[in-house]
């Protein structure tokens, strides 16, 4: 797996990613260790909150990360829209969860059949807001169609990791980060069909 921008792994997001990646191994072998949260847990959420890892997914309804990584409530700062797109709001929410949370993995994760990048693809004009995300996926699905293979599944890929980079690029906070090995930012795919999430080089 890379990890996007290449920050030198530390103890604290290894043993992040390394959750992740247990957890999804739970999930897929259909082995779950989620649990109901007890009323000490339900009160100890109450009284904050202190996530391990930020996760940019898209809002397919099949796609959801606590489950998929077999996560509690309290464990993941998820933030979704369809594509997995950054905007002003997704940097803000990204960097409140950094700075305040102190959360130093961020995982950018795209999905197989996504639908958005289905429509990037195709092309066409796109009704309503629903074109300010095709536009904003056109770059990854040129590219998708240039490669060998699978146009849409090759741009999930690709606009997986051109957020992730993106997000290693952002001033002035989590450039920063990346820059002084604070943070790692890691581009992802999840595979509907298997379960299982790969982390992408």
């Amino acid at each position: 797996m890379e990890l996007i921008g290449e920050p030198t792994p530390t103890p604290k997001t290894d043993a992040a990613l390394t959750r992740l990646v247990e957890g999804n191994k739970r999930f897929v072998a259909g082995s779950p260790n989620r649990s109901s949260l007890s009323a000490q847990q339900w009160t100890e959420l109450a009284k904050g909150q202190h996530p391990y890892a930020i996760i940019l997914a898209c809002a397919d309804s099949r796609l959801s990360p606590e489950i998929i990584f077999d996560q509690g409530l309290g464990d993941l700062f998820v933030i979704r829209n369809a594509g997995n797109l950054i905007d002003d709001h997704v940097l803000g929410s990204i960097e409140y969860a950094v700075e305040h949370l102190h959360v130093s993995l961020i995982v950018v994760l795209g999905h197989t059949k996504c639908g958005a990048v289905t429509a990037a693809v195709a092309g066409g004009e796109a009704p309503g807001h629903i074109k300010s995300i095709v536009e904003s996926l056109s770059s990854a699905a040129t590219m998708g169609k240039k490669k060998p293979g699978d146009p849409v599944d090759n741009a999930v890929r690709i606009n997986a990791k051109l957020e992730a980079t993106a997000l290693t690029q952002s001033e002035p906070i989590l450039a920063e980060l990346v820059k002084t090995n604070k943070i790692q930012v890691i581009a992802a795919r999840y595979d509907i069909a298997t379960g299982q999430v790969e982390f992408l080089k």
